[in-house]
């Protein structure tokens, strides 16, 4: 299929819950196509539907080494001390900031044919489980900031060229 342009903040779709995946279709089968085609591209971690201008619930991965998707995924397990890490997000260009993660973090949902799959890991991996699972609940990370932290960054993103 292809790589699909990324929708940037002040974009409703970035905010807007997803819808769970019904029925696998042809549809469904060329999203994930552009979902793995778009987080192949350097320096892509994770890219949600949302961000690519479909509201419903998968998301790609492509986390050292390991690319793949999964449909309706629901985190079930976070462990570990929450702790301060640097993020950013292809949806807020060029904006990194310390933001609260777990450092484990398990997701079950589906593939293509309906077989329950599961996806964890520990450092990148999870914070991209906890940060695409966000972007399916209508979350940025920005919205995970602190007062002082979220404020300079809704300052940058005001004075930003892309916004």
């Amino acid at each position: 299929m292809s790589v699909r342009e990324i929708r940037l903040f002040g974009d409703p779709v970035l905010k807007t819950v997803s819808e769970p995946v019904g029925v696998i279709d042809d549809r469904i089968r060329g999203l994930v196509e552009d979902l793995l085609d778009s987080v192949r591209l350097p320096g892509r971690a994770g890219v949600a539907a949302s961000q690519i201008g479909v509201n419903l619930r998968a998301f790609s991965y492509n986390v050292d080494g390991r690319i793949g998707y999964i449909l309706n995924p629901v985190i079930v397990e976070l462990s570990g001390e929450p702790e301060l890490v640097d993020e950013g997000c292809l949806s807020v260009p060029g904006l990194w900031f310390p933001t609260m993660r777990y450092p484990f973090a398990r997701a079950t949902g589906i593939d293509l044919d309906g077989n329950e799959i599961e996806v964890s890991g520990t450092g990148v991996m999870a914070q991209a489980l906890q940060h695409e699972t966000d972007h399916l609940d209508g979350l940025l990370y920005l919205d995970r900031l602190d007062k002082p932290a979220r404020r300079e960054a809704m300052k940058q993103v005001r004075e930003s060229d892309w916004f």
